[in-house]
């Protein structure tokens, strides 16, 4: 609480309402508005674009400043002199691990990288050209149904374990994913790696030899986790959260989040870049797509060039 309040008036109510102002600590004021309810009003706020519809201590997100905080270290930072598993213990436990933390973490998490055998006959269940995030809501909402044995979410160890295990298993099936689409075997992970170049190793090895990871595409690849280990609460987050208040097991929320990813207008917006390039063909053509972007009776959007909160 800030001590401070406000008051709105409202044309025909019998009396001003008073509204508790809460300070976090950074960032703008915030009006409680939970008392409005009570009178008999709602507030309305298409996209939550003026509503904080929590209390974090994760992120924090300032983009007509250009700042990202992760627990309050800033990303560039956390990109020049961590790693992402180290990001990830930071996210999860508030501060940044010491050397002999940092080991049993990794430690745990490179023991969580395999999946039940089971899983790959998954797989065969879907068309080879299937979407990739088609493949991932299904596998990753069907973990729930092999890791059964820590599924309460009002235990503060089984949300653990459902962390590691998600935190572990995510870039084997992604990976498996991959290698199913064109074909190839899937790949085992290797924990003698790191955690991105286990990624790499699972993607684009093979079981013909061994396979050699380029420490310069391993470092990148470990930096695009860490840019991508928490946005402040986007689509998926905010789908993660309200499959969650449901009492839903973490993995199927995970799912939920998956597909809001999906769309172009998140996540897709990648895939939708590609699809962009493709469309436009020829360098020559770039004048005309841009103004075509900038005309607002066009349909036609240019995807993919920042987060709407820069």
């Amino acid at each position: 609480m800030s001590g401070k309040t406000a008051r709105l008036s409202i044309p025909g109510a019998a009396a001003e309402l008073e509204l508790p102002v809460l300070s976090g600590t950074m960032g703008p004021d915030v009006v409680d508005v939970q008392a409005l309810t009570a009178n008999g009003y709602f507030t309305y706020d298409p996209g939550f674009v003026s509503t904080a519809s929590c209390e974090s201590k994760i992120t924090y997100i300032d983009g007509d400043r250009g700042i990202l905080l992760h627990r309050g270290y800033p990303i560039e930072q956390l990109a020049e002199k961590s790693d992402y598993l180290e990001v990830c213990y930071l996210l999860m436990y508030g501060e940044l691990p010491d050397a002999a933390q940092k080991t049993r973490f990794v430690d745990v998490v490179m023991r969580h990288t395999m999946v039940h055998e089971q899983l790959q006959f998954f797989y065969r269940g879907f068309r080879r050209d299937a979407h990739p995030m088609a493949i991932m809501c299904g596998v990753v909402g069907a973990l729930s149904a092999f890791y059964h044995d820590a599924l309460n979410i009002t235990d503060e160890e089984h949300r653990e374990i459902a962390a590691f295990r998600l935190l572990a298993k995510m870039p084997t099936l992604a990976a498996m994913s991959y290698k199913y689409s064109i074909g190839m075997p899937f790949m085992y992970p290797d924990n003698t790696l790191d955690y991105a170049s286990n990624f790499l190793h699972m993607m684009f090895g093979n079981p013909c030899e061994k396979t050699k990871i380029n420490p310069v595409l391993a470092r990148a690849m470990d930096r695009i986790f860490l840019l991508h280990a928490d946005h402040e609460q986007n689509a998926s987050t905010s789908a993660v959260r309200l499959t969650g208040s449901t009492g839903a097991n973490p993995f199927a929320c995970i799912a939920a989040g998956i597909a809001a990813l999906w769309g172009p207008a998140h996540g897709g917006a990648n895939e939708a870049v590609l699809t962009q390039l493709e469309q436009i063909g020829d360098e020559s053509r770039i004048p005309e797509f841009i103004a075509r972007a900038k005309d607002k009776n066009d349909p036609v959007r240019l995807m993919g060039f920042g987060h709407r909160v820069y």
